[in-house]
């Protein structure tokens, strides 16, 4: 069992929970995700670790109530455990590769939308305590909605806050914000941009027409976590892959996103999974063709 230690409302609908798992932390890094489970029988569901302290043996997750398991987590209290919290899975963001002294001189921008900003506070507190200061949009409908304003001003070089509705900060979608800082003579060289798949979306065809490279994070579409289920399969340029193994962080702009989410809202019924195993054959668990997912 792994116990919790804290939890709270961020706003309606989104919780956040810092949960005692030591070996997670000792070797998670930021674009990792854990699958976590409420009881022995319950849903496994994947999870973007937000936070970690690796001192401490703490990870921290943020969970939006969508569906009977989520709604379940959002009645938990610290003292309370997770079933099970496996992790970390998936691949860590490219920036851990690279030197600290090289990200140094690069102009990086972080977008993140609704929930995304819980994914992309880990990497931007990852670079801040390399010394490396990058601008952050953080996006939400209204101000209701804004997560994790003091922690993201805490770790980034410039934060731009901006809601649908114009009730908080800046007005109008993250696009819109881009633009706005490109107009006022801002150039970067990479953008990161983690939210809703149509955010993501619209945001590469921005940054294609800047030639800006844009890395997306593609954990919305994550069910399994593991590679079996087929549930995260995108294009990505000519080749197949899986957001769970492969990623979640990819190429934005040789994601297909149109195929991507026409494909997530087939995979919602016994009708469609079955029309999609039919269709992709081999390819359709994970590309091994032999894990019987299916089944």
């Amino acid at each position: 069992m792994y116990q919790i230690l804290e939890a709270r409302e961020l706003a309606n609908s989104i919780y956040l929970f810092v949960v005692e798992a030591k070996r997670c932390a000792a070797s998670c890094e930021p674009g990792q995700f854990v699958i976590v489970r409420t009881t022995e029988d319950g849903e496994r569901i994947p999870l973007t670790v937000c936070d970690y302290d690796r001192d401490a043996g703490t990870v921290t997750i943020v969970v939006q109530t969508i569906g009977a398991s989520t709604l379940a987590m959002k009645e938990l209290k610290a003292g309370d455990a997770f079933h099970d919290f496996v992790g970390p899975l998936g691949q860590a963001s490219e920036f851990i590769k690279e030197d600290a002294e090289e990200l140094k001189k690069k102009k990086i921008l972080f977008v993140a939308g609704g929930l995304g900003t819980a994914p992309v506070y880990p990497q931007v507190k990852w670079l801040h305590e390399k010394g490396v200061d990058v601008d952050v949009i953080v996006g939400a409908k209204t101000k209701d909605m804004v997560i994790m304003e003091e922690e993201m001003k805490a770790v980034a070089g410039n934060l731009y806050v901006t809601t649908d509705d114009g009730s908080y900060g800046r007005s109008g979608m993250v696009t819109k914000v881009i633009e706005d800082l490109y107009a006022e003579g801002k150039k970067y060289d990479v953008c990161v941009a983690i939210g809703p798949m149509i955010m993501m979306k619209f945001v590469c065809l921005l940054t294609k027409k800047l030639d800006l490279h844009t890395i997306v994070s593609m954990n919305p579409i994550m069910v399994d976590g593991t590679g079996m289920c087929g549930a995260c399969r995108l294009t990505v340029g000519n080749e197949v892959k899986f957001a769970c193994v492969d990623g979640p962080e990819f190429d934005g702009h040789l994601v297909n996103f149109d195929e991507a989410m026409k494909r997530q809202q087939i995979y919602k019924t016994a009708e469609g999974r079955a029309f999609l195993k039919e269709k992709e054959g081999d390819t359709h668990h994970g590309g091994c063709g032999v894990c019987g997912g299916d089944k």
